[in-house]
């Protein structure tokens, strides 16, 4: 899948422009508080026959596209995008089955400050790049279908590829979705392998698995 890489206006899949939803700028001063351990309500929303465990403390998405603590983001203001809870509490779900693996967490920002970046922003983070260490994700900015309750949205494909020790170059794609919603960065997150025998998980069911998180933790 595609991270978001480099600076320019969103594009789509058909190299047209994308749109994102940022139906509500974010404001200063204190914001609704959400409670992260409302995730929960959504396991029955996973897929079923999936394995299922609990995530703590995973406050970005990149997380997920294997970036770790001092990962580095190309242009460097497009990782507002997914820190924007960094040093808040997170909690969240993973699954995984033959169709790949599917994340989704609640982190609310420390300080009930709000989240939704500006649309200066996002309209400058149509594509950009994270690394970290032998990892390098390629990231593009898709359309992202507004959600009631939330301030803004945005939709990633991310293409990831990581040297391992051999010499070889393993690769797998990511589809994140992101809703702002008053001091809280509410994501779900589907990676797969394209090398798969298995038929993936569809984006959509990411996409629907995030409203329904939405709708979860307004409760």
């Amino acid at each position: 899948m595609a991270l978001l890489a480099g600076c320019g206006a969103p594009v789509g899949p058909d190299g047209g422009a994308a749109t994102s939803s940022t139906h509500a700028a974010a404001t200063d001063g204190e914001a609704a508080v959400v409670d992260p351990d409302r995730v929960k309500r959504v396991r029955k929303d996973l897929p079923a026959g999936y394995e299922v465990g609990d995530v703590s403390d995973v406050t970005s998405p990149a997380t997920f596209w294997g970036m770790r603590p001092g990962w580095e983001a190309e242009p460097a203001r497009c990782a507002e995008l997914v820190n924007a809870a960094d040093g808040g509490i997170a909690r969240g779900l993973a699954s995984s089955g033959d169709g790949g693996q599917l994340y989704v967490v609640i982190a609310a920002a420390p300080g009930g400050r709000r989240v939704a970046p500006e649309p200066v922003l996002m309209a400058g983070c149509g594509e950009w790049a994270a690394s970290f260490g032998r990892s390098v994700a390629a990231v593009t900015q898709a359309p992202a279908a507004p959600i009631d309750g939330a301030d803004g949205t945005v939709a990633m494909a991310v293409s990831i590829r990581t040297l391992v020790e051999s010499g070889t170059e393993t690769a797998s794609e990511a589809h994140t979705y992101i809703a702002y919603v008053d001091a809280a960065v509410i994501s779900a997150t589907l990676i797969v392998d394209p090398g798969s025998p298995h038929p993936p998980l569809a984006p959509d069911y990411a996409a629907d698995l995030l409203a329904k998180t939405v709708a979860a933790a307004r409760g």
